[in-house]
């Protein structure tokens, strides 16, 4: 595995805490009448879709309990940044806001780490929990089966294609590989045919963080297996599965589209912003035939998001992921999302809560899932014709929840997370070949793990 430099992220720390100790001012408990709220702002400036939502549900809350006062802290930063300035803030009551966004990867782990709040006496009051579907309940529960976080939506991942650089390349507009050898097949013929634009994206490495592991290695690895069993985690024995076959053919994949120059160059492939370039420059630009990656796209291309693109559901088409060979089920996807959660330490949780109240109203949840490009997680929004009709790709996305696989989200998992990026990290520069990135895999998950690992 490629040796990093280690003063940038020594400096990146110092940084991150520096900035993180003056997000919150003067603490969350200098006012009791305020609720600070913190969230993750695109590093896009030009994309302001929760900003513009949490504006909404500020005047809203504000009307309707005068006296009281929302703040918004943004976090502008890639989504490992974010992660590491959240952390900082939660660790004292001095910066510790009153609610935070949580992604659903790592919610576990703070919460392991103290420094959140279970939720479990808010949501026995409140009526509007029955309506969350459990699978995205289950995905804020920790091990001590409490809940920690509120959901705010979930997600699915496929295949999205520009329909064009398709039809130059002789494919065809309804195009739905069944391999994986079909969408390298898919790939190699762009690559051959129409020059000046890349054939797959496939996230990957340390600086795309989650991304790499969710959208690029997890999409890949399970669909290895029969579908029926978790390749990364043994439920019966409680352990983590070191570098299978599986594993290593999904590591195969990998250095296939880089080793072949199918992907993005690897030193835009390891850019940390390169979510936000794939969805506001490189596909609405029509540079990118084929990008593995999420059901939410479509919030940077919707009317005042930043990167309007009316046209996009005539440009793109969508696929779903195949299993490795076709094998039962045929098809994979991963799903995740965010939740809102409360800090151990916030001073006004009270009010946290009754916030979370207003943005989960039927009306409020179905503006952001469709604002968002969201799935919802609320029963009766999933059935309301306004929302599936709301916009192209809703019905695509939302059917792949049936055959969706999620996270082994156990305190564990973002350092697990951590040495999957290392591997593909390695097998996409070429500094490691396969077999050497799966040994250093199983090496890292035993530190990674307290050496709670199988191998199979």
């Amino acid at each position: 595995m490629p040796v990093r430099p280690t003063a940038a992220p020594l400096l990146l720390a110092t940084l991150l805490t520096a900035t993180a100790l003056t997000a919150c001012g003067s603490g969350s408990g200098s006012d009791p009448d305020t609720v600070k709220i913190s969230f993750k702002q695109s590093t896009d400036n030009s994309v302001r879709v929760m900003d513009t939502y949490l504006g909404e549900m500020k005047k809203q809350f504000e009307k309707a309990n005068p006296g009281k006062k929302v703040e918004l802290v943004p976090i502008k930063a890639p989504d490992s940044e974010y992660y590491t300035k959240l952390q900082q803030m939660l660790r004292s009551p001095k910066t510790a806001p009153d609610l935070v966004y949580e992604d659903t990867f790592l919610i576990n782990s703070d919460i392991t780490s103290g420094y959140l709040k279970p939720l479990d006496p808010y949501l026995d009051k409140w009526q509007d929990w029955d309506q969350f579907i459990d699978t995205a309940k289950s995905a804020a529960k920790a091990q001590d089966g409490k809940t920690y976080g509120v959901p705010d939506g979930t997600d699915t991942r496929g295949l999205w294609f520009d329909k064009d650089i398709f039809k130059k390349a002789g494919l065809p507009s309804d195009w739905q590989p069944k391999t994986w050898d079909d969408v390298l097949a898919a790939a190699r013929t762009v690559k051959a045919k129409v020059p000046g634009v890349t054939p797959l994206n496939v996230y990957t490495g340390k600086p795309a963080g989650e991304a790499a592991t969710m959208q690029g290695f997890e999409m890949l690895l399970y669909g290895t297996g029969d579908g029926t069993t978790d390749p990364l985690y043994d439920t019966a024995t409680k352990k983590w599965i070191a570098g299978s076959q599986g594993f290593k053919d999904a590591l195969t994949f990998v250095e296939t589209v880089y080793k072949e120059k199918l992907g993005l160059d690897v030193a835009d492939a390891l850019d940390p912003n390169i979510q936000t370039r794939v969805r506001g420059e490189l596909l609405p630009k029509g540079k990118l035939a084929i990008n593995l990656d999420g059901s939410w796209l479509p919030q940077d291309w919707l009317k005042g998001a930043g990167h309007e693109w009316p046209e996009w559901s005539q440009k793109l088409g969508l696929a779903y992921m195949p299993t490795q060979h076709g094998q039962a089920p045929g098809k994979v996807s991963m799903s995740g999302g965010w939740t809102w959660a409360i800090p151990a330490k916030a001073a006004n949780a009270d009010l946290a809560f009754k916030f979370i109240e207003t943005m989960q109203t039927k009306a409020n949840a179905q503006k952001w899932y469709i604002a968002n490009s969201g799935i919802a997680v609320r029963k009766d929004v999933a059935a309301d014709p306004a929302y599936v009709k709301a916009q192209p790709g809703i019905k695509f996305f939302t059917d792949l929840v049936a055959s969706t696989h999620y996270r082994p989200a156990y305190p564990a998992y973002p350092k697990v997370s951590t040495a999957i990026q290392e591997a593909m990290e390695g097998v996409t520069t070429g500094d490691s070949s396969v077999d050497k990135a799966a040994r250093g895999y199983d090496e890292e998950l035993k530190t990674a793990t307290d050496n709670q690992v199988i191998k199979k």
